[in-house]
């Protein structure tokens, strides 16, 4: 296939899935495996959570457990008052499937993308091929194994329903909320999707019971995109051409890191977790945003604003490593720009891997980095001026701000996480979001494709270029590229966000 051809499946592909998943999500009130018997969900939500889904984004508007006080089968559940739950059926032919066929997608275009810069290479491969073994090969196989893990460490997978018991220290009835737990659990942290049973996601015992099951959670997010800087190099046939994407992008995540740890080392407060401490919850934060998967496993409006900036930084950049598959394509996209960079600096005809960079080149990356601003704020502004967000009862302050901006941040990097919850669960935020996750995961992915198919059968040059490609200095310019890229481009944002959020808790002792 060629570029167009690739990207013309892939996007049928999924349309053609969101199409089963909405049919799933608004009838699942009559359908089975529904032993809650929880309603369908509206047209707006099921709307907007299968384009979550099948984005990889997983951006969650309702609490997977439900809120079924009134309903005949469940009791004494918690959580936003009127929130929809999802039925076992939902929970697995939806959730659970959606989460395969994306992380699978992004795989894929990864994958093809690279070919493009492969010697001698004719076309990007075929989707379906690459599809089906992306799956069969890598993500059920992995998957089956994490499940067991899951199992062995407590984590439920059970259809049976969930499980009324009389255990509490008043003698009060408590609903035990079990399900297909173990089998999402693994998909959503291996496939960098985030999106969990609960409403509550990894900070809920029966998700994530101990520090053993966090630590593999954590693991898990990270295998696939450490692995896919690995799978770049052996696939040109040069593997020193990792060693820029992997050094660049873990430097990038050191940085997050130093960040969200500057304020002082995280003790357990409100918000966090007391199974996994303040350590592990701030660690985790950083490893869900760089890596664009957005499970929590504690709550966001629990830690220090540097916390959400060292987030912010990882959504925003989206290579350190970055998600399944397209997390290497913002790499190379900003190698690009950096060889450009160079040349300008050098007065050298910039080149990559003996490939000459052409002004088309150099406009598709652009585009592609441009994407992301455009499609943040640009609704941002209009959950203020449009009523939306003070409909919900965010302000205007800086942590009303951080919320917000976080919330299409989130949405557009394909991350997941938010401070909202099902509280978002309005018309305005289930569209906006909807489309912003929509041309957040497609659009980088057709013009990175391109940027791909224009490499195939061009001419290699054999020149002495100013930086060598696969050296450390090279790395170190990539990261001050990114950051020159990204801190001028959202830095007036931030300073109105979580920077002056941290300054003003500063100055009140926080």
């Amino acid at each position: 296939m060629g570029w167009k051809e690739y990207f013309l499946a892939a996007v049928i592909v999924n349309i053609f899935q969101m199409t089963i998943a909405f049919v799933i999500f608004s009838f699942q009130g009559v359908l089975p495996l529904n032993p809650q018997g929880f309603p369908g969900l509206s047209w707006d939500l099921a709307f907007m959570q299968v384009i979550s889904f099948a984005t990889n984004t997983n951006l969650q508007h309702y609490n997977g457990e439900g809120n079924c006080v009134q309903l005949p089968n469940c009791s004494n559940l918690t959580g936003v008052p009127g929130a929809p739950g999802l039925s076992y059926l939902s929970q697995m032919m939806a959730v659970q499937f959606l989460q395969f066929t994306s992380a699978a997608t992004g795989i894929s275009v990864a994958i093809a993308m690279i070919r493009g810069f492969i010697a001698h290479a004719k076309d990007l491969g075929n989707f379906y091929v690459d599809f089906t073994r992306s799956l069969t090969r890598i993500l059920l196989p992995l998957c089956f194994v994490a499940s067991l893990v899951f199992v062995g460490l407590g984590v439920p997978q059970t259809l049976t329903g969930y499980e009324r018991i009389v255990s509490t220290v008043e003698g009060a009835t408590q609903t035990i909320l079990v399900g297909p737990v173990a089998s999402l659990v693994s998909i959503m942290q291996l496939g960098t999707n985030g999106g969990g049973y609960y409403g509550a996601n990894s900070a809920y015992p029966f998700q994530n019971p101990n520090p053993a099951s966090d630590i593999f959670q954590i693991f898990l997010m990270l295998l696939i995109p450490t692995s896919l800087c690995f799978v770049f190099g052996q696939l040109i046939g040069k593997k020193r051409e990792s060693r820029p994407i992997l050094w660049g992008a873990y430097a990038l995540f050191a940085l997050d890191l130093l960040i969200a740890f500057i304020p002082s080392f995280p003790v357990v407060g409100p918000g966090m977790e007391v199974r996994f401490g303040g350590f592990f919850s701030v660690f985790w934060t950083v490893v869900t945003t760089t890596v664009t998967t957005g499970s929590v496993n504690a709550s966001l409006s629990g830690v220090n604003p540097l916390v959400i900036l060292s987030a912010f930084n990882g959504m925003l950049i989206q290579a350190t490593p970055g998600g399944e598959g397209v997390g290497l394509m913002y790499m190379v996209m900003f190698i690009v720009l950096t060889v450009f960079i160079v040349g300008l600096m050098s007065g050298r005809t910039p080149e990559y891997l003996g490939l000459k960079i052409t002004a088309r080149d150099v406009k598709l990356v652009m585009i592609a980095f441009l994407v992301h601003p455009v499609i943040v704020l640009i609704p941002t502004v209009l959950a203020y001026s449009t009523g939306a967000a003070s409909a919900i009862g965010v302000g205007t302050n800086s942590i009303g701000f951080t919320k917000i901006l976080y919330e299409f941040t989130s949405a557009a990097a394909n991350n997941g996480s938010d401070f909202l919850g099902a509280s978002a669960n309005t018309p305005f935020f289930n569209v906006s979001t909807a489309i912003v996750m929509f041309l957040g995961r497609f659009a980088p992915i057709a013009l990175l494709l391109a940027l791909g198919g224009s490499m195939i059968n061009r001419k290699r040059l054999i020149t002495d270029v100013g930086v060598r490609t696969d050296s450390f200095l090279f790395s170190i310019v990539i990261v001050g590229s990114i950051l020159v890229l990204v801190l001028l481009t959202f830095f007036p944002f931030l300073a109105l966000g979580p920077i002056r959020e941290f300054f003003q808790g500063h100055a009140n002792g926080f």
